[in-house]
């Protein structure tokens, strides 16, 4: 039983925390967001209600609740909480926490959720070192991670956990943390007299991206910067109590490759808007130009091809210019080639082509090259009677030999009816019936 010299010193100590941490929920039903598994029916709840919670992953970005739930599900299944960090603690810290799991139920005491937050920073041996105690149910680990655990956790822990993705919070239920906050006179910013105003409630909530930890701080900077109340906490306030905006993007991570995927499938479903905005995310997060210009080159190849024959010139140069330019502004020249990229007619015709070649000739007989296209320019080429029948393209009309140059009919490119590659559907019509005449 604590004294009440300690219970004080525990006051003393809950005070100075920031508001994000005093408002943390007290019990799920306070819990907000995350109802794709939490909400009523849904996986976790319902393993909750059955009292079968096992190892779990918490993946997702900052702020979306992945410590406080944890905490949350401590309580709901009457466990002991014991919280380490993966990024200063090591297997001698995580062996204390063990064997003291282990000890405790053995004398007939509660379980243990060991929550370990970014847990994708231990290595391959303290991951392993979790397996034994996580199998046999020693402890109940729930791991938190804000990169994607099936790249980051090693597969013998992954197996045996189960993954919940948190997603960013919506703009109403940062809004319904917001007035909580202010509602609330022990934990939160209740007793000051402070009206928000509806546009500012709405500008925090949607300047903070769904990370609820950076809402309640901006809240609490506009509030405690201010001396003199009744306060009313207008847009203006909220603007000038939010520093730079700082944009997660993690250039090495699965974010990058999330939002490169955003950019090119927005480019190749010819949304310009969406692509310029992805585009803009990338350049505020800090990537490598270099790495968006491969890509561009790339996509003019792979999802425009000869439907505008303009594209793979227009990116191709556009990565010489950035070369040349470099930020800020060859941040123009991206945004005009992402443009065009997106305006152009699309056709995938030539990545269909060479595919289905290399997998006819991974998949089949390999077709030997036709005795007429052989090369005759070595002594003994005729001998072998190499280039007989050869037909020299220029000599017959239109530059077309009607010659067979691969042994047997095969159709790989099939030009779409866009762009100029509706012109080449022509053209190839009439070549190939010469061709194959």
């Amino acid at each position: 039983m604590s004294s009440l010299f300690e219970a004080s010193e525990q006051s003393n100590l809950d005070r100075v925390k920031p508001l994000a941490a005093r408002m943390r929920p007290k019990t799920l039903d306070e819990f907000v967001g995350q109802k794709q598994f939490l909400g009523e029916g849904k996986l976790l709840r319902r393993l909750l209600q059955a009292d079968r919670l096992g190892s779990v992953l918490f993946y997702g970005p900052p702020g979306t609740g992945k410590t406080t739930l944890a905490q949350l599900l401590a309580a709901e299944t009457k466990s002991r909480f014991r919280q380490l960090s993966a990024v200063t603690s090591g297997v001698k810290d995580l062996r204390v926490i063990l064997d003291d799991a282990r000890n405790e139920l053995q004398t007939g005491g509660d379980r243990t959720l060991l929550f370990i937050d970014e847990i994708h920073r231990f290595n391959k041996s303290q991951q392993d070192a979790l397996l034994p105690d996580v199998e046999n149910g020693v402890v109940t680990l729930v791991g938190a991670t804000t990169a994607n655990p099936f790249f980051a956790v090693n597969n013998a822990l992954m197996s045996r956990s189960t993954v919940f993705q948190f997603e960013p919070l919506e703009v109403n239920d940062i809004q319904c943390l917001l007035n909580r906050a202010l509602a609330d006179t022990y934990n939160g910013l209740g007793r000051y007299e402070v009206a928000l105003t509806d546009e500012a409630c709405e500008y925090i909530a949607n300047i903070s991206d769904g990370d609820a930890r950076r809402a309640l701080s901006i809240l609490e900077i506009g509030v405690l910067s201010n001396t003199k109340f009744p306060l009313t906490f207008d847009k203006q306030l909220a603007v000038e109590s939010v520093q730079r905006k700082s944009v997660h993007y993690d250039p090495t991570g699965d974010e990058h490759y999330d939002i490169c995927s955003a950019l090119i499938k927005s480019i190749r479903g010819s949304d310009v808007d969406a692509g310029i905005y992805w585009l803009a995310r990338m350049l505020e997060g800090g990537e490598d130009i270099r790495f968006i210009c491969r890509r561009l080159v790339i996509l003019a190849s792979e999802d425009i091809g000869n439907a505008d024959p303009q594209a793979l010139p227009l990116a191709v140069a556009c990565m010489q210019a950035c070369e040349m330019v470099g930020l800020p502004e060859c941040q123009l020249t991206l945004s005009q080639t992402v443009a065009y990229l997106a305006c152009a007619p699309k056709s995938n015709a030539a990545t269909v082509a060479i595919n289905e070649a290399r997998t006819d000739i991974r998949q089949g007989r390999v077709i030997p090259v036709p005795r007429e296209l052989r090369d005759a320019h070595y002594g003994g080429a005729k001998q072998l009677g190499h280039g007989d029948g050869y037909k020299y393209a220029h000599n017959h009309p239109d530059g077309i030999a009607d010659l067979d140059y691969l042994g047997v009919e095969k159709t790989y490119y099939r030009p779409v009816d866009r762009g100029f590659e509706e012109e080449l559907q022509k053209r190839l019509a009439a070549i190939r019936k010469i061709l194959r005449g």
